[in-house]
């Protein structure tokens, strides 16, 4: 019996966890394996055939005043995860993105487990960002092969002297067929004759607490100014329904909230039906851009952990949003920290609400989106991780 252990944290990470287990019993079948996947992650990727040892799609923050009220949880998890290695250590180890506790557990692993392999997939865009004179994590250290998504990632760490294996971004596994506009605004319940704002504020309550006002009074004048458009937002979490209904009827938005599930087939029904999205920084703008939805990125944390980024740590990045990451350029508007207002956000969103402009802001958009698929890699990303993780950890056996 082969036993793995899967490691990510927060929403995102377990949707690509859930599809990294399914690769991972696949490509077990193919090569007549019996493989047993131990995983901190969620219910998907509980679905998919791993054993949960934890569930961490709640404790993920951005911050360092956000981060505190995770910092025991995590200890506590920290203390159960190395009476578990002890007693039973997996044959290898896979940590996917959810940087902080992934290379804290990374580290430890390589000071007990020296012999386990470590492979990391959907890496820290370390790439993309510097603190200070450039410092950068020790990820390099401890794992035993990197997994990248994006080929400046792969650049970057095999210049490091990582063993580094491009795969391409596993979002192209995901994106198949989508209906039409009119048929998806009609399984929505929606106009088919009206335009559509599809908000995407956040998959953590304190994304929730500092850029859903912004995003909200935002589409309250957008809708003031275009009495015709409909908005539709979807729950990031189970719970958040009652919130969001409650900030938007206070901003007096008429909005269609649909409850948080993890279907593929409804975020293609919802982008489907979108002219445009107000959406935060982060894998979601990836999706939007590849499902070709004209977006505005927004994000923004407390004034303290901002201000210890910038002045303490020193942190620098050229773009935030990944769409302009990858291509280099400021294709989408990104609006962060004192400049997320409602204001500039309507002031960004209107000229891509202009949907019979043949040129224009929004076909410059729709434009690079063609270029940045280009950027990706092709679809199988999944299964060539899978045999990759598979390659790795039978060689250390």
């Amino acid at each position: 019996m082969l036993r793995l252990l899967v490691s990510t944290g927060e929403v995102s990470g377990d949707l690509q966890g859930s599809l990294l287990v399914k690769a991972l019993h696949e490509e077990a079948r193919r090569r007549q394996l019996d493989l047993e996947i131990v995983a901190l992650g969620g219910e998907r990727m509980e679905r998919a055939g791993a054993a949960l040892l934890a569930n961490t799609t709640r404790m993920g923050a951005i911050g360092l005043l956000e981060a505190i009220p995770f910092v025991l949880p995590t200890l506590r998890l920290q203390r159960r995860l190395k009476h578990w290695f002890r007693r039973d250590p997996p044959d290898g180890v896979v940590l996917i993105d959810y940087m902080g506790p992934n290379v804290s557990l990374g580290l430890r692993l390589k000071r007990r487990f020296p012999k386990v392999p470590v492979t990391y997939y959907i890496a820290p865009q370390e790439w993309a960002f510097k603190f200070g004179n450039g410092g950068r994590s020790n990820l390099i250290s401890f794992t035993n092969q990197i997994l990248a998504i994006f080929q400046e990632e792969a650049r970057f760490y095999r210049c490091r002297g990582a063993n580094v294996t491009y795969v391409g971004h596993p979002l192209l596994d995901t994106i198949g067929e989508v209906p039409s506009q009119q048929e998806a605004r009609r399984q929505l319940g929606l106009r088919g004759d009206a335009p559509v704002l599809l908000l995407m504020p956040a998959s953590r309550r304190q994304e929730i607490r500092y850029m859903l006002p912004h995003i909200v009074a935002a589409a309250a004048e957008l809708q003031r100014q275009l009495p015709e458009l409909q908005v539709v937002v979807p729950a990031g979490l189970p719970g958040f329904e009652a919130h969001l209904a409650r900030q938007l009827g206070q901003a007096g938005v008429r909005a269609e909230i649909i409850a948080a599930a993890d279907s593929d087939q409804l975020k293609a029904c919802l982008c489907a039906a979108a002219d445009l999205a107000l959406a935060k920084s982060g894998t979601v703008n990836l999706e939007l851009a590849l499902r070709g939805v004209p977006q505005v990125v927004v994000y923004r944390v407390s004034r303290a952990t901002a201000f210890v980024a910038r002045h303490i740590l020193r942190f620098s990045v050229p773009h935030i949003s990944p769409v302009n990451l990858v291509l280099g350029e400021r294709l989408v508007p990104e609006l962060l920290q004192e400049d997320l207002t409602a204001a500039a956000i309507v002031r960004e969103a209107l000229p891509l609400l202009e949907l019979d402009a043949s040129c224009g802001a929004r076909q410059t958009m729709l434009d690079g989106y063609r270029r940045l698929r280009l950027e990706l890699g092709e679809p199988g990303v999944t299964q060539r991780a899978a045999s990759a993780i598979f390659d790795q950890v039978l060689e250390a056996r």
